[in-house]
């Protein structure tokens, strides 16, 4: 059995895809949602998938590894970020080396780092009259949007591109490839 963590700060829409793209493999666990704020959708739709959460803190994320244990404990194989946006702290990158993955909803290494999240990147590829955009799957390190790239996949804009329909192509690109992604990695974990 491989058990998978997401961290989610908003909606949950990625954590949701991911929990029902592994619905019937019995070989794959969502067993945790870990979430970083009070009232987030995410919490409330892992709560309908049963699966639980751990709601976490700034000050005990960073100043203390009881996360990094809790995650030890439950014999995670593979920590995703569906929308999460704290850096993660060395201890947490140690014990989970070459196993934090990310997604960020444009081509990085453009468009990436701190501050560039959501509607921020869509309105800045649609400012930069970008022809194409898409999604980038990437190790996570101790910099935000940084890690080794895993997947791209990419699209051309349309003449009359919105940040809103930029957003809700990225969407399904999201919903399509990372739950594939994902499962080729933990096919190659041991």
């Amino acid at each position: 059995m491989k058990r998978l963590a997401i961290f989610a700060s908003g909606s949950g829409t990625n954590m949701q895809r991911i929990a029902e793209y592994f619905s019937d493999n019995k070989s794959v666990e969502i067993s945790i949602v870990v979430c970083n704020k009070p009232g987030a959708g995410v919490i409330h739709r892992a709560d309908n998938l049963h699966i639980p959460v751990i709601m976490i803190d700034r000050d005990g994320f960073y100043q203390t590894d009881t996360l990094t244990k809790t995650l030890i404990e439950k014999e995670i194989d593979l920590i995703v970020l569906a929308g999460f946006l704290w850096l993660i702290p060395d201890h947490l990158l140690r014990a989970f080396q070459h196993r934090i993955l990310n997604i960020h909803p444009a081509l990085l290494p453009k468009y990436g780092g701190k501050g560039m999240f959501g509607e921020k990147v869509h309105q800045a590829v649609v400012a930069a009259a970008e022809i194409k955009s898409g999604i980038t799957i990437h190790h996570v390190n101790e910099k935000y949007d940084d890690g080794a790239i895993i997947f791209q996949q990419e699209f051309l804009l349309e003449p009359n591109e919105t940040p809103e329909s930029l957003a809700a192509r990225i969407h399904l690109l999201e919903y399509r490839y990372f739950p594939e992604v994902i499962e080729k990695i933990l096919l190659s974990l041991p």
